[in-house]
């Protein structure tokens, strides 16, 4: 099987250290998931993460097979938290999630409001 950067694959966590997590390609090659390639966010502690045993889907980031080396990443497969985004990514998120008519939902509806409540004020005075 060859193993190209960016290739979606499954493998074994094998091993575990303070800097990442060794995980089983096939039955020649390992790799390796590190610290900061666990998740979005701070990582203080690999065992939070991945045990080993755990079958795991990771993105493979650098492919270097004459060294036998391969950089693994399981953040790069899970969707970023919101609060991770840019701002000009949460404004088009935002956007995309609003009613068509956005932000004048509420001025259309004010108007709405202010003629009932004079409606109401005017019928309580009769």
């Amino acid at each position: 099987m060859t193993i190209r950067e960016g290739d979606v694959i499954e493998g074994e966590v094998t091993g575990i250290q303070p800097y990442g997590a060794f995980v089983k390609i096939d039955d020649d090659r390992q790799g390796l998931v590190h610290i900061s390639e666990l998740t979005h966010g701070y990582v203080k502690d690999v065992h939070d993460h991945v045990s080993v045993g755990d079958k795991i889907k990771v993105k493979v980031m650098n492919a270097q097979p004459k060294e036998g080396k391969y950089s693994l990443s399981l953040r790069a497969i899970q969707s970023r938290p919101l609060h991770s985004k840019t701002k000009a990514e949460r404004i088009r998120d935002m956007q995309h999630n609003q009613d068509e008519n956005g932000f004048n939902i509420l001025k259309d509806k004010l108007n709405d409001w202010i003629e009932q409540s004079k409606d109401r004020e005017e019928s309580s005075r009769r």
